[in-house]
């Protein structure tokens, strides 16, 4: 796998700070979360005097949940805390980012290198000055401490690209001091892309369109990567081209509108629907595609997929049945795919599978129950309505109801950290403001992070 680079105009004479703000501008991105603390107060002031809109939330993890609902909507976050106080308050949600796949920017102020001389016991450390850094290169894929004005542009470049590459989240540490610096060296952005490997691509296209040709009953799996790459045009190009039925995982769930024809729902192993999971299982062909293999996306690993049957393609990897193709990009493997119109033996397509919505019928002395209630909240979906479920119960039930548009359903359903839920919800009302959130949240989680609707009213 090779970088392509193309060069760039040379950017104005911009301090650290205002290069930082730039290179956010330049990715898309319109909203930041946070809360201001003195290491980070210099940074912050550029930040409420630039275009973009910045987002005061009540704890930091709160504000690194909207981030992260925010990011998987808008395709990047950000939120911006103060040293270890507000970073080790934040490291949940990052760790919960990481996991799903959800690039979020972390900032952070520090002390400034001048007031470092003879380790001084400055507030908020916590036993030396790299112990927030170690921290967090255990949860981001990428991360630099802005310490040296004549590498500090690089590293922006190269810490943002990596979280819009990878779908993680990346640290950017930004001693207090440095923030105003100008770097004397002229620096030159050089976007880089990332190009497979067309040789491994064709013979893999190949292999899986021979695989689907035989096949009498072909199913894909789509999963989160899809929603996190932006790729649901490319997977509905394939699937209408070849006439393959959907299923999703529960990480996956809105990954395309589930009242799309070619749409039959979750699969979740033995806890799913009977008849959606028998389709897929006894499927001779199962194509996956950006799917995590998770204890939930595999219904607590009742789920009965014949490695021989499958075709495997994430991100990170591409596996038909045993065999492993290296330098393959997921979006190219899918565009190779379908233009092979590798047509199955399907001969009738499974429509009694796809989801139905049955009428809600008002029952004035019937109990409240889990059951009724989703069914009741089934009739206010829409394509403007996006559901944040948290863990638990409230995620179960709410993969009940059923989703008219994309990305309409945010969840940690792998992480499955309490209390995602409401400030979640927060992130989804800045990245869509005209949509409508319905939050589903235990008494418990509400009880960890509820004090975020006085942000969100």
């Amino acid at each position: 796998m090779t970088m392509a680079k193309t060069p760039m105009t040379e950017e104005t004479r911009l301090s650290i700070g205002e290069y930082i703000i730039q290179r956010l501008q330049d990715y898309g991105l319109a909203d930041i979360f946070g809360i201001p603390g003195d290491y980070v107060l210099t940074f912050y002031g550029m930040l409420e005097q630039s275009p973009i809109n910045v987002v005061g939330c009540t704890r930091e993890d709160c504000a690194g949940f909207a981030a992260d609902a925010y990011a998987r909507i808008h395709g990047l976050g950000a939120v911006c805390v103060t040293y270890c106080v507000g970073g080790l308050s934040v490291c949940n949600s990052i760790a919960g980012a990481y996991a799903e796949k959800s690039p979020v920017v972390l900032l952070t102020g520090s002390p400034g290198l001048n007031e470092r001389d003879n380790n001084p016991l400055l507030h908020h450390m916590v036993r030396d000055f790299r112990t927030q850094i170690d921290v967090f290169e255990k949860l981001c894929i990428a991360g630099t401490e802005l310490n040296d004005p004549n590498t500090a542009f690089r590293e922006v470049d190269r810490v943002l690209d990596a979280a819009v590459r990878y779908k993680r989240p990346v640290y950017l540490d930004l001693p207090r001091d440095m923030v105003n610096v100008v770097p004397h060296a002229p620096h030159t952005f050089q976007p880089t892309q990332v190009v497979g490997d067309p040789l491994a691509t064709a013979e893999a296209a190949n292999e899986a369109a021979r695989l689907l040709k035989a096949a009498r009953q072909p199913v894909i799996l789509a999963g989160v990567e899809v929603h996190r790459f932006e790729l649901q045009d490319e997977l509905l190009a394939l699937a209408e081209a070849c006439d393959i039925p959907i299923a999703t995982t529960l990480l996956g769930k809105s990954v395309i509108r589930e009242t799309h024809p070619l749409c039959i729902g979750l699969y979740e192993g033995a806890m799913g629907r009977a008849d959606v999971t028998r389709y897929v299982e006894d499927s001779d062909c199962v194509l996956l595609l950006g799917t995590f293999m998770t204890d939930l996306n595999l219904g607590i690993y009742t789920a009965n997929l014949n490695p021989n049957k499958c075709i495997h393609a994430t991100s990170e990897q591409l596996r038909i049945h045993h065999h492993h193709y290296h330098g393959v990009l997921l979006s190219d493997f899918i565009k190779e795919l379908t233009d092979r119109k590798p047509h199955s033996q399907l001969e009738t397509f499974p429509t009694a599978l796809r989801p139905s919505r049955e009428s809600f019928e008002l029952q004035p002395d019937a109990p409240v129950t889990i059951t009724r209630l989703v069914a009741r909240l089934d009739e206010l979906m829409d394509e403007d309505v996006v559901v944040i479920a948290d863990i638990g119960d409230a995620l179960f039930a709410a993969t009940e109801l059923t989703t008219y548009e994309r990305t309409n359903f945010l969840s940690p359903a792998y992480y499955t950290s309490m209390g995602y839920a409401v400030p979640a919800s927060l992130g989804a009302c800045v990245a869509r403001p005209h949509d409508r959130p319905i939050v589903i949240v235990g008494d418990g989680a509400f009880q960890m992070t509820g004090m975020e609707l006085s942000t969100i009213v």
